[in-house]
């Protein structure tokens, strides 16, 4: 069961708004250009960003985008409840994986499991993100070597080899 300290509206309201204010810091950005962009008031970003306001949902996604955040990576991390690991996985590769994942994840889950989706039992959650975790360590120099391939084919169809 959860807390119900973690989902008290002052605790819901600090831990946004202190990833926020951290996804705003890290972007680089002009808070004006941040609340343009997310479609806000510069004060009632202001006031998100401090914890004196709620923002909605829409307006946590619009923030996270135009601070150039992975915004449902970021939000599904907050609410799954590590707002720490959301703020720390900011402007990195990483969360760029994490939103791919989670956004491929349902659908891959229904196209392998078929009608065996409705037999997944919560209590193999953990082990499954383990053997997940473990599968991409296994895999990852392969992967990388796979991505420089790729990565070389592209610039051959793009010119750069005739530059030489």
């Amino acid at each position: 069961m959860t807390d119900q300290f973690e989902i008290s509206e002052q605790h819901i309201r600090t831990g946004l708004s202190a990833l926020l204010k951290a996804a705003a810091n890290s972007s680089g950005r002009p808070r004006c250009s941040i609340a343009r962009e997310a479609n806000l008031h510069r004060d009632a970003l202001r006031r998100v960003l401090q914890g004196e306001r709620n923002p909605t949902v829409g307006e946590v996604l619009r923030i996270l985008n135009a601070s150039g955040a992975a915004p449902h990576a970021h939000m599904t991390l907050y609410i799954a409840g590590d707002g720490n690991r959301a703020a720390e996985w900011l402007q990195t590769d990483l969360a760029l994986f994490f939103d791919a994942f989670v956004r491929a994840l349902p659908a891959a889950l229904e196209q392998q499991l078929g009608n065996q989706l409705h037999d997944i039992k919560p209590r193999w959650a953990r082990g499954t993100a383990q053997r997940v975790a473990r599968l991409l360590a296994e895999n990852i120099d392969e992967l990388a070597r796979k991505d420089a391939l790729l990565g070389d084919g592209t610039d051959r169809i793009n010119g750069s080899d005739h530059e030489r």
